[in-house]
């Protein structure tokens, strides 16, 4: 026992799982000796709370999470439920989420969701990457506590539109654990057969995002014209990452030291974790960005295209300026500190070539038919290029060819760009239909776990179950369908 207590506290990773583990158990206790329960009544609306990753300048995280509000909010009705969503800085998604009560999360979590959860009859967990080690093994270990928290009292606890990777042994045990009686709606198959080989339920399903509407394009061609573009040039837009600074950690050593001493501070994150880094990761990051580099300067002599960097999320800043760098012509930035989800898709879409390691880039644009070639550090952006039939069209951060393979991609894609945009935009009514099927999914869950719940008396059609679709998005159902 002292052994097992020791090696949880020499890893705050684990010592974290070990208390939410411990919380999820007490308020198992608690709901058992119904201790101040908050149960559903049919005549009060149902309260349910979205935990995820916002609040902080993610781009895809956040519209993720905006579109999932929509579609449920449809699917339930407006005047029978109560949303309330985490954020990390509510300052930071202020103007998002309407009508959503916006709940700060503090660093430290297990007592705060100890308390929050069951306030609420269930949890939706909504950020993409929920069960995998790669960036944080705290935010897969907040997301899976909030939704045991919600399944040991007997409540709603949904994963929407999940996607699942590599996790370290503890993390598999913590989600075993505590998941068991979750219903997680995966985006691809892949993440089905990692969660199910841990018994954890699942159903099939795509991302939230692909409903998403951003500023009207004139607003996006407007912000490219203030920086140089002239509407007639070929249009390249870049979405760089650090992909060698992560998992983030907690550590109590380098925070003390940051605290007293100022150390640190290029590796800090936030509150106590600290991005992953060495020299090995330096070297790697500085190849990627080298290879990134190397293609976009090749591409722009063979078209004189004109290029842009977008930063989907607000980390992404130093990346961008780090390519800007290295590129003889400069190029302007675009980054989510400064701009929100609706100016960057606005801005993404008039591309007549991505080339990016955000996955969300990368689904925001595909409705505008924009070839993509993706350069990914893990199974998201793989999978999105496998299940439109361009798996192709990707490398990895880690080629040891990236800036020779990189040029020969771009410019296969910019050569076949009418083909790929085609196929972009057939690919988009595949994936609202299986929103809508998800949203079905969700709805046989909740009435399963709230039978009282005064479900709608409608037909079982995708218009049903999506959120309201945009007229383009109309459009291109109708065209395409």
């Amino acid at each position: 026992m002292i052994r097992s207590l020791w090696n949880k506290l020499s890893d705050p990773d684990r010592a974290l799982q070990g208390v939410t583990s411990s919380l999820i158990e007490a308020a198992a206790i608690k709901y058992a000796l119904a201790v101040r329960p908050e149960r559903y009544r049919p005549d009060k609306p149902l309260k349910l709370l979205f935990a995820g990753y916002a609040g902080t300048r993610n781009t895809g995280s956040d519209l993720r999470t905006e579109e999932m509000i929509r579609q449920l909010r449809t699917i339930m009705g407006e005047e029978q439920v109560e949303f309330s969503c985490l954020t990390f800085d509510p300052a930071l998604t202020a103007g998002y989420f309407r009508g959503v009560r916006q709940v700060h999360m503090p660093q430290l979590f297990p007592p705060f969701l100890f308390d929050e959860c069951p306030k609420h009859h269930g949890v939706i967990a909504c950020e993409g990457s929920m069960f995998k080690s790669k960036f944080a093994n705290a935010l897969t270990t907040m997301m899976a506590g909030a939704l045991g928290l919600a399944s040991v009292e007997g409540k709603l606890s949904v994963g929407y539109g999940a996607e699942a990777g590599d996790m370290d042994d503890s993390m598999q045990r913590f989600v075993r654990k505590h998941c068991q009686r979750s219903l997680v709606i995966c985006r691809n198959e892949p993440s089905r057969k990692v969660l199910e080989a841990l018994g954890v339920r699942t159903k099939s399903g795509t991302d939230t995002a692909w409903t998403f509407e951003p500023k009207s394009p004139a607003v996006g061609e407007a912000m490219l014209r203030d920086v140089g573009w002239d509407g007639r040039r070929p249009l390249l837009i870049v979405c760089p990452i650090n992909p060698f600074c992560w998992p983030a950690r907690p550590d109590l050593v380098r925070a003390t030291a940051l605290g007293l001493f100022g150390e640190f501070r290029a590796e800090h994150y936030r509150s106590m974790y600290f991005h992953s880094w060495s020299e090995q990761a330096e070297q790697n990051y500085h190849a990627y960005l080298d290879g990134m580099a190397r293609g976009v300067r090749e591409f722009v002599k063979a078209t004189d295209a004109f290029v842009a960097c977008v930063g989907m999320e607000a980390l992404d800043r130093n990346a961008c300026e780090e390519l800007a760098s290295r590129l003889p012509f400069g190029a302007p930035l675009f980054v989510s500190d400064q701009h929100d989800m609706y100016t960057l898709v606005s801005v993404l879409r008039h591309a007549h070539l991505l080339v990016s390691s955000r996955f969300h880039a990368m689904v925001t644009s595909m409705p505008a038919g924009v070839p993509a070639v993706g350069v990914t550090m893990d199974e998201r952006i793989q999978n999105l290029l496998q299940d439109s039939g361009h798996p192709e069209l990707m490398l990895r951060v880690t080629d040891q060819e990236l800036g020779p393979r990189l040029i020969e991609l771009m410019r296969s894609a910019y050569a076949q760009r009418e083909r790929l945009r085609h196929d972009n935009r057939s690919f988009i009514p595949g994936q609202l239909a299986k929103l809508a099927r998800m949203g079905m999914d969700f709805e046989d869950e909740l009435t399963r776990i709230y039978p009282e719940f005064p479900r709608r008396n409608v037909e079982r059609t995708m218009q049903n179950y999506l959120p309201k679709l945009s007229p383009f998005l109309t459009q291109l159902m109708e065209a395409h369908a």
